[in-house]
């Protein structure tokens, strides 16, 4: 691969203004979720997006196809049994406020050397430099010993339903990239499972707090009467806590449920002070026998971890105490080497003991792809030749990228260790020369991988 390299960049810088154009357009189309619009799963714009991106496929001279039903798309390249994939996705989320945006969101505006829009980072950026990467191949005319398949996912960003359709249905590449995530790539993520605990509320608590299975809630506010005991107890576990006219509310510290003893939890810490003011339910007594502020709830699994991924991380994302029930939803990360029923199975059982029924709302298996594997050796060889980076290692994460959608799939950038992460925030955006270095190892790497 050495001796094309000097052909291969000038070839990528040849087309680098026409990726920076194809990138502008589909910035341009708000594809954020709307389910609510006929003959569109996730929404017309999501379809209008999907739609624009097989057209400049096929401009750069793929083979295309729409699922008819619109749940995704896929262009192709290349011959033979074997097919190499690359997944990524073309919804977005929302934009927020647009007063903390210094450009208009769905307009991409480059400046400073930089494209600023939603979507830039996540993801049309990525997953169009790696289509503008394998057209750099193309146009040098370089041959390619198996099928090349982009897959175009709608519904990242919510439930993942365009990638269990084409799973269902269509050919699945033997091993791919999801261009997703970070450099050098992420070869380790902790299966996800986010499960509720329910029991009937014989009690007179009502109680609603957080947002999300998998965010640490930062506040948690009591309404009842004995607002001046929970004080007294908050006070003496030393929580912090502020109080209005109506409530006393419990401070935490939010962070991501992937890195969960960072945070501080302000559910638990509200069942534990009410707890030791002499208030019981079902939920308050489970989370102050077995959790605590643990976020590796080794009372329930022990020391539950693995060399590749580390140890099980434990969130308590929300609470409500009802008229009729007691809910706590929660998000687990589970260690790569460790068995899903395992865990299911532990806490069941101690769920059962407080007459809590365990019920599962959602799951993603583990990744994990030893780094003696070829693909890995592959990738990694890439990214070290041409960045020179010999320090950063394969990375294992308790998030969820794209890759988790099929087997033998990985996250392969297109964020560099040195840069800073915009996606899902104000001001999105890409550096323009990052990319095209990124533009590089996508194109050094698939070829490698396709022959």
């Amino acid at each position: 691969m050495n001796n094309i390299s000097d052909a291969l960049q000038a070839s990528l810088r040849k087309i680098e203004p026409a990726f920076h154009q194809a990138l502008q357009q589909l910035v341009e189309i708000p594809s954020v979720i709307h389910e609510n619009e006929a003959d569109f799963p996730f929404g017309r714009q999501i379809d209008l997006a999907l739609k624009k991106t097989l057209t400049i496929c096929e401009q750069l001279g793929f083979r295309t196809y729409y699922d008819p039903k619109g749940y995704y798309g896929y262009a192709e390249i290349g011959e033979g049994n074997e097919m190499i994939g690359v997944l990524g996705h073309l919804d977005v989320v929302p934009a927020g406020s647009s007063e903390e945006w210094s450009t208009p969101p769905f307009q991409a505006i480059i400046k400073e050397g930089k494209m600023f829009g939603r979507g830039t980072q996540d993801d049309k950026g990525p997953t169009l430099a790696a289509l503008f990467a394998v057209k750099a191949l193309m146009n040098l005319d370089l041959s390619f010993q198996k099928r090349i398949r982009f897959i175009f996912g709608t519904d990242e960003e919510t439930l993942w339903r365009c990638m269990n359709r084409y799973c269902e249905l269509e050919e699945i590449p033997s091993m791919g990239i999801a261009p997703d995530s970070v450099f050098p790539l992420v070869y380790a993520e902790k299966g996800l499972l986010q499960l509720l605990l329910e029991g009937r509320n014989e009690t007179s608590l009502r109680i609603t707090a957080g947002n999300s299975f998998n965010a640490v809630p930062d506040t948690a506010t009591y309404t009842g009467e004995k607002r001046t005991e929970l004080t007294e107890a908050l006070t003496s576990l030393g929580f912090v806590y502020e109080t209005t006219d109506t409530g006393v509310t419990v401070v935490g510290k939010a962070v991501h449920a992937q890195v969960t003893e960072k945070g501080i939890n302000a559910i638990n810490r509200l069942l534990i002070g009410l707890k030791r003011m002499g208030v019981s339910s079902k939920t308050i007594d489970f989370i102050h026998d077995l959790i605590q502020e643990d976020p590796f709830a080794v009372t329930i699994f022990g020391e539950c971890e693995d060399e590749p991924s580390g140890k099980l991380k434990f969130n308590v994302g929300k609470i409500e105490l009802n008229e009729d029930v007691e809910r706590l939803s929660i998000d687990i990360r589970i260690p790569v080497t460790i068995d899903k029923q395992e865990i299911v199975d532990a806490i069941t059982q101690k769920a059962g003991d407080y007459d809590l029924t365990y019920k599962e709302f959602d799951y993603l298996h583990s990744i994990y792809v030893p780094k003696d594997h070829f693909l890995i050796k592959t990738l990694m060889n890439v990214y070290q030749e041409v960045t020179g980076d010999f320090t950063s290692e394969p990375i294992s994460s308790g998030g969820a990228t794209y890759a988790r959608a099929m087997d033998n799939f990985v996250a392969f950038g297109a964020i560099f260790p040195h840069q800073t992460k915009t996606e899902h925030q104000p001001n999105e955006h890409i550096d323009l020369e990052e990319m095209f270095t990124a533009m590089l190892i996508y194109a050094k790497a698939i070829y490698l991988l396709s022959q």
